[in-house]
């Protein structure tokens, strides 16, 4: 028996509306919702502009779309994490390697959040259900702190400080490049060592120390 979701045509319909995602996104992490051209977007994709109306219904549509993609992704990573398994620091480890490599991996992402924030106030980020990702971080540092290896702390500030320390490295990559000229920041041995960085000095951070 062949189940719908694994003929051709659905086959080709997902890469399809993952085409037009890509080149979505990196449209509107350059301009925006207002200053993005569905014509640039359907030009990135190989595609019509009536394929993506087809799919999305509209500019808007796609763009919230686009918004909720890694918004998806990352919920779906972190519970493959399996992150109550692990000690408090230990999960705070795992879920810091994790995030930095999902950042790696997704380069459009941070200036995707820049416009949205400066264009429309997190109108459409908010739709995004963030606060389930957030929770993951915010579980860890009260588990932590319940249990005794983390200090006391403001779970909710300190999840922001953390998000910092992973991202700021990838969403201002243009900018810091300039800094370093010498650095080959994006390469695997740096973001490597950007990873070990980052987790030894949030464990710095939270840890409880003796008194």
């Amino acid at each position: 028996m062949v189940f719908a979701e694994d003929t051709p045509q659905v086959r080709d319909a997902e890469a399809t509306k993952k085409q037009i995602l890509d080149a979505a996104e990196a449209e509107f992490a350059r301009n925006g919702l207002s200053g993005a051209r569905t014509e640039a977007i359907a030009r990135g994709a190989g595609v019509t502009k009536a394929m993506i109306y087809y799919y999305f219904q509209s500019k808007e549509g796609l763009y919230e779309a686009v918004l909720q993609r890694p918004a998806v992704e990352m919920h779906e990573g972190f519970e493959q994490l399996n992150l109550d398994q692990f000690p408090p620091e230990e999960a705070l480890k795992v879920l810091v390697k994790g995030a930095i490599a999902y950042e790696a991996a997704h380069p459009h992402r941070g200036m995707l959040w820049f416009q949205e924030a400066n264009q429309n106030q997190g109108k459409y980020f908010k739709q995004g259900n963030w606060q389930e990702n957030f929770s993951y971080l915010i579980k860890i540092l009260e588990r932590g702190m319940a249990e005794g290896c983390f200090r006391k702390i403001d779970p909710f500030l300190t999840t922001l400080h953390i998000i910092g320390v992973c991202n700021l490295y990838f969403n201002a990559y243009e900018n810091i490049k300039h800094t370093k000229p010498d650095l080959q920041l994006l390469s695997p041995e740096m973001i490597e060592q950007h990873t070990q960085a980052a987790v030894n000095f949030i464990l710095a951070g939270v840890r409880r120390t003796e008194d």
